[in-house]
């Protein structure tokens, strides 16, 4: 079956880095799509980032533009999320999602399967 695991998430202070890592399993990896997106506390599901099935491109919500990198590892089943700058607003729960496509989706129900999540917290 097809499952979604995120690692890497933690405390980190303003200013900081982390990178989160979502490790795909149950289906073909290199053939869809993938996105971020997160959940802050009292707020709804906010896209972030997404990533063609071969990599070739790759887009950003306007928030982390220029601070969040995505990129994938198709020969290890890898997604990745390279966050620098991090700000207290960037504190969320982050998922990661499989697109029904090769190309990025841009509705919640275009995407199939979600992880679990792995909490990002940005405090000094």
């Amino acid at each position: 079956q097809v499952q979604l695991v995120e690692s890497g998430g933690g405390l980190a202070p303003p200013g900081g880095s982390l990178r989160l890592s979502c490790a795909a399993s149950g289906f073909t990896f290199s053939s869809y799509a993938m996105s971020w997106a997160r959940q802050a506390p009292g707020k709804g599901l906010e896209w972030v980032s997404g990533i063609y099935a071969d990599g070739s491109d790759t887009y950003y919500a306007d928030s982390v533009k220029g601070r969040f990198t995505i990129s994938r590892d198709n020969a290890k089943n890898t997604l990745y999320l390279q966050m620098n700058s991090l700000k207290p607003e960037d504190t969320a729960l982050y998922f990661c999602a499989k697109s029904l496509w090769t190309v990025v989706a841009g509705r919640s129900d275009e995407y199939d399967y979600w992880g679990q999540g792995t909490q990002v917290t940005v405090s000094s």
